[in-house]
């Protein structure tokens, strides 16, 4: 039986082939706007989560300020100082922390051969490579060994080698920081720059070295990443752990600057959801316009159609057989235009190839553009969508077909 619906389907397409062909790239047209649709949401949310793995996603930055409540017997607006101390309390403290690692920094004379500039020097502990999701072009990062032997040792940003190097090897090569000779171990891969942003010009050293440079003893701040969903009660609980040594309360949000950048996350998410609804409600709205171009020329089919609906009838054909031979063809145009037009959606993505958004923006930054990779998922929703206009469009037709008297439908002229 599906088979004999199937062959009435195409001959019935094929006694109509111009109408039939304009219908089918109707549809096609509609189903090919979903899918670039769909997939440019897809894209925009790729290109937001590789801007913020470029910085790391999970990271929580905890500055220090002043306080702006009295508590402990303090004043408000005493100075909050970050010591090696509270970065032991957070460790010992916050199991869902993973890596951790106190900041010193401060700008510094730095001197190749000749040639002289004003960069970011930073101490931190090694695993600042993955707090900070720091890659490597060339080269290695400091070891723990390198800290605890106090090396003078220096990792530096791809724009520092671009101006002290100009093209050369900086591996092996010793610069001057202040005066004092440091050894170039690794060069950064580029990360994402936006305007002024100073992000490839720091140099890392290990903490025990950078008190060569600077005083050591407080902190300019305290960055980790960690392990866990509920990211808005650790920032609470590493306040709270920070409070009591500190002396100020908790609830003081100006005492400790947090810095959390799941926020951020979280917030693009939201973001990417309401435009993938929007631009998937767009997509079928553009589809229910060959919909109705479906809709009309099966009307038109069935009212062509009459005598020989009335003939079946005669012959003993039920209102269900009738109703599917209808929906058959209706679904037949429907599920080729729908493949022409997925055809046509994967032409177009391969030949648009990356579109500009965060790159317009900042250096560095082709990862954060949208490209229009048409995933699995999306495919699903597309038929999903597809099969939903199609059967809609198909019906009213088919149950009119199928309603027809067949005396009347005899007497038709």
């Amino acid at each position: 039986m599906f088979r004999d619906l199937l062959s009435e389907a195409y001959n019935a397409m094929r006694h109509n082939r111009r109408r039939t062909t304009l219908t089918m790239l109707g549809m096609a047209w509609g189903i090919a706007t979903v899918v670039m649709l769909l997939a440019y949401g897809d894209g925009f949310g790729r290109a937001c989560s590789a801007i913020f793995a470029n910085f790391g996603t999970k990271l929580m930055i905890l500055v220090p300020d002043r306080t702006s409540m009295q508590a402990g017997g303090q004043k408000a607006g005493a100075p909050v100082r970050f010591t090696l101390e509270d970065v032991d309390a957070l460790t010992t403290n916050l199991p869902q922390i993973t890596h951790i690692t106190p900041e010193v920094s401060k700008q510094a004379n730095v001197q190749f051969d000749t040639r002289t500039f004003s960069f970011e020097v930073t101490g931190n502990y090694a695993n600042v490579k993955s707090v900070r999701a720091l890659k490597l072009a060339e080269g290695r990062f400091y070891y723990m060994q390198d800290q605890e032997q106090h090396a003078r040792v220096a990792v530096i940003g791809s724009d520092v080698k671009d101006k002290l190097f100009s093209g050369r090897s900086a591996l092996g090569e010793f610069i001057r920081l202040d005066g004092l000779s440091f050894q170039v171990i690794g060069v950064l891969t580029a990360k994402m720059q936006e305007g002024d942003d100073d992000i490839n010009r720091v140099i890392y050293v290990p903490f025990t070295t950078m008190s060569d440079l600077a005083d050591t003893h407080y902190l300019n701040s305290i960055w980790f990443n960690y392990e866990t969903t509920e990211y808005e009660k650790l920032e609470q609980a590493a306040r709270g752990v920070l409070a009591v040594p500190h002396k100020f309360s908790a609830n003081d949000r100006r005492a400790v600057r947090v810095f959390n950048l799941m926020q951020q996350v979280h917030q693009f998410e939201i973001i990417t959801l309401g435009l993938k609804i929007l631009l998937g409600f767009i997509g079928t709205l553009t589809l229910g316009i060959g919909g109705v171009g479906l809709m009309n020329i099966m009307l038109v089919s069935v009212t062509q159609r009459t005598r020989e609906i009335g003939v079946e009838k005669a012959l003993g054909a039920q209102r269900g057989h009738i109703l599917l031979q209808f929906l058959a063809e209706a679904l037949t145009i429907t599920f080729m235009g729908g493949a022409l037009g997925v055809v046509l959606a994967y032409g177009v993505s391969l030949s648009v190839g990356r579109l500009t958004l965060y790159s317009a923006l900042a250096k560095h930054a082709e990862g954060g553009d949208i490209r229009l990779i048409i995933a699995p998922g999306t495919l699903l929703v597309a038929t999903v969508i597809l099969t939903a206009v199609g059967l809609i469009s198909g019906m009213v037709p088919a149950v009119r077909a199928s309603r027809l008297d067949p005396i009347e439908a005899l007497r038709y002229e």
